[in-house]
């Protein structure tokens, strides 16, 4: 395996609870798949959990080099989480055929978050040429 591209992205929970009181499920709808939504939903303090997944996209988007927009959108990356509590990438539409055009097999990602920051890294991987 080989890196193509790292990412990084620190979000102010404020501003994500901000545009959650303010858009509602406008905002969610836009940035959020069903799945995330759900499990943000059911947390104690879900825009916590919202700007994780919000600053884990835009760290994704920067180890693809693309941002968000024009290339991939935010519904096609999906932040889930392992049922031992670890985080991992689902890529969709977009996203998915980024991927496979540039042969990124994995990507990889951490995220933490507290009263006040979220912030995530993302490593998109490749396999080696000679297929390890």
């Amino acid at each position: 395996m080989s890196i193509f591209g790292i990412g990084i992205d620190v979000v102010e929970t404020v501003r994500v609870q901000g545009s959650l009181e303010r858009f509602g499920d406008r905002f969610k709808n836009r940035i959020f798949r069903e799945a995330e939504q759900a499990y943000c939903e059911s947390m104690k303090y879900p825009e916590r959990h919202y700007s994780a997944r919000f600053a884990a996209k835009e760290a994704i988007s920067k180890a693809f080099g693309t941002g968000i927009g024009k290339s991939i959108g935010w519904k096609d990356l999906e932040i889930l989480r392992h049922p031992s509590g670890e985080p991992y990438v689902v890529l969709h539409g977009k996203a998915q055929e980024f991927a496979a055009e540039h042969g990124i097999s994995e990507v990889l990602v951490s995220l933490t978050h507290a009263d006040h920051y979220a912030a995530a890294n993302a490593v998109a991987m490749r396999a080696s040429r000679d297929g390890r």
